[in-house]
């Protein structure tokens, strides 16, 4: 971490860049650390050695910030999931299934951004940062249905449905599986309460098998 003592603005276009990049990784390295919802504006331009004032320089809001990185997560799953549906046997929607769980549940941060995104981080950004991520969705959405469509013979309506379960239910397990240590020590000290210790791999896989199965019959 730099010592905001040693902040200078950045006054050209490739400075202004690695400005923004520092501030993304930064926003990362604490997402992963301590989940979305715990990491605050300050934190990251602390994290950078920024003050708070100067980052909004770069960024509109904190959720500006994780919105940006949650466009990067659909990128890099995409271009994952797509390479692993191209090993897959046309026809098999178990493999398809095992597929997108397996990458989801691969990228906890992305799950927990998947989350946030609707909840927190569209509400609090410009109508222009939510049209550039939503077109971000859709164009990955687009290629990763082209993938489905040639395995499955999924329509758009089924593919979409299909990515909309898969991301929506990633997002929801991953906030279950990570509960916060006195919460799990109550789930594993309490027999009763085992049921919400969740694996988020496995049950994702079942979900989207059993979707797939329902779908493709």
């Amino acid at each position: 971490m730099t010592h905001p003592a040693s902040y200078q603005r950045a006054r050209s276009a490739e400075a202004k860049q690695a400005r923004e990049t520092a501030i993304l990784e930064a926003a990362r390295r604490l997402g992963r650390e301590r989940g979305i919802r715990d990491v605050t504006l300050t934190n990251i331009a602390a994290e950078v050695g920024m003050h708070k004032s100067a980052l909004l320089r770069y960024f509109e809001t904190r959720e500006q910030i994780f919105l940006e990185l949650t466009a990067e997560g659909w990128r890099e799953w995409s271009a994952e999931l797509r390479a692993q549906l191209r090993t897959c046997v046309e026809g098999d929607p178990a493999r398809v299934a095992n597929a997108f769980a397996s990458t989801l549940a691969a990228r906890p941060m992305f799950c927990d951004l998947l989350a946030q995104a609707p909840l927190n981080l569209e509400r609090n950004v410009s109508l222009e940062a939510v049209r550039t991520f939503k077109l971000v969705t859709l164009r990955e959405v687009d290629l990763i249905g082209a993938e489905v469509h040639r395995l499955l013979g999924l329509d758009q309506q089924q593919v979409l449905d299909l990515v909309s379960a898969a991301t929506g239910m990633a997002g929801a397990l991953w906030q279950m599986a990570s509960p916060g240590p006195l919460l799990r020590d109550l789930y594993a000290d309490d027999p009763r309460l085992g049921h919400a210790v969740v694996e988020v791999e496995p049950r994702l896989r079942r979900i989207l098998a059993a979707f797939l199965a329902g779908t493709t019959t």
